[in-house]
């Protein structure tokens, strides 16, 4: 419970950057079976809800219409630990440093158009940052064939583990290990975790908290 607890994103504001950083969420709706369907979706964060578009029929949709109840997940794998890391040996040892974000709440289609456009040019700012587009309006025939899910959260956790539970001459080894290692998301893991390199070295610039 000790470390559960390190692990845990106290700022709302972080949990906010993340889910704006992310292109990619999973949805889970219940079927008519009762079994969870979970569909990826892109998504905005707006307001203080989640936002997605849709075709005005599937099966998420009825599902949303005779339950409302709703999970919502994004999560990102920041670097893979080998095991060697700690122990050449020991396979059991291999680790992952992550962020992920967990939400329970209500789902509905928004039946307002004035409400569909902003969620849909939040869409289009989110993922279309160069613009490039005419921005949706309230008259537009498009908006009758195109569905809009708003998902309230009632609950909205997030965790991370970036190496915050370790004192800081192992994360300074763990660090310089995965700058050896040289993954593809190596550097920008580094930067998460409030390292600079200098050097080939990975130096510690700031103590980063969530």
């Amino acid at each position: 419970m000790q470390l559960l607890g390190k692990l845990i994103i106290k700022s709302k504001k972080k949990i906010i950057e993340f889910l704006n950083q992310e292109s990619t969420g999973r949805m889970a709706s219940i079927d008519e079976k009762g079994f969870p369907q979970i569909i990826p979706m892109n998504f905005v964060f707006l307001e203080d809800v989640i936002y997605m578009h849709s075709h005005v029929k599937g099966e998420k949709i009825d599902n949303i219409k005779r339950n409302s109840k709703v999970g919502f997940e994004v999560d990102k794998n920041l670097e893979f630990l080998p095991s060697y890391f700690s122990d050449p040996d020991d396979a059991s040892l291999a680790d992952t440093f992550y962020i992920s974000v967990v939400i329970k709440g209500e789902a509905e289609l928004v039946e307002s158009n004035d409400e569909k456009v902003l969620a849909l040019n939040g869409l289009m700012e989110k993922y279309q940052p160069e613009g490039k587009y005419l921005p949706m309006t309230a008259n537009m025939s498009v908006l009758d064939h195109t569905a809009v899910i708003k998902v309230i959260p009632k609950e909205m956790n997030g965790k991370y583990k970036i190496g915050q539970n370790m004192k800081e001459k192992d994360r300074k080894d763990i660090a310089n290990k995965i700058l050896e290692r040289n993954s593809i998301t190596a550097v920008k893991t580094l930067e998460i975790m409030g390292f600079g390199i200098e050097d080939g070295k990975a130096v510690l610039k700031t103590d980063v908290e969530w």
